[in-house]
């Protein structure tokens, strides 16, 4: 093979900039779905904590459910942010950078609304059926459609790196 048509080896940085942008783009995603859902927590004058606690109720039952912050409100938070970075993580691993940005935004919003369904309409439902019936249903579902809106936005987080390092022929030695 001659240099052209050599593949140049990828190091592990490289391959694993992408899901961990995706990692980075659902943290930051679920923060804002946390911080949209609390304010309108606090609009229908619930406590911004609710959705915290609500989520919870995973780990302590009915005794997280209060309306100020707690230590079982951390727990809740947790879950929150571990589900959501993961989301990101999977979303950007699958998607990769094959889109272009504005169908990417419109593939996160469905992604964030197939989510919200499969988790508030199946899964919490097997697993804890607390959790979906005292969900405020459209500030969360709106809440998803902002994380997918955000999550999106993962190709902003990749790092970029030129090509592979090269020495400079001044240094290299000829002796061999």
């Amino acid at each position: 093979m001659g240099p052209s048509t050599e593949r140049p080896i990828i190091p592990a940085a490289r391959t694993l900039s992408v899901p961990l942008a995706g990692l980075q783009a659902g943290m930051l995603a679920a923060l804002w779905m946390l911080a949209w859902m609390g304010a309108t927590s606090v609009w229908q004058r619930r406590s911004f904590w609710t959705p915290e606690n609500l989520l919870a109720t995973a780990f302590y039952r009915h005794a997280a459910l209060s309306d100020r912050f707690s230590g079982q409100t951390l727990s809740g938070l947790a879950l929150y942010l571990l589900i959501y970075s993961s989301l990101g993580l999977i979303f950007a691993t699958v998607v990769r950078l094959r889109l272009h940005p504005g169908r990417l935004v419109v593939v996160g919003i469905l992604a964030g609304l197939g989510w919200y369904f499969l988790s508030f309409h199946l899964l919490w439902k097997a697993a804890n059926p607390l959790i979906p019936l005292l969900h405020a249903e459209r500030p969360t579902l709106l809440g998803h459609v902002l994380y997918g809106a955000m999550v999106a936005r993962f190709p902003r987080h990749v790092a970029y790196s030129p090509g592979p390092a090269t020495i400079p022929e001044a240094l290299v030695s000829h002796d061999s």
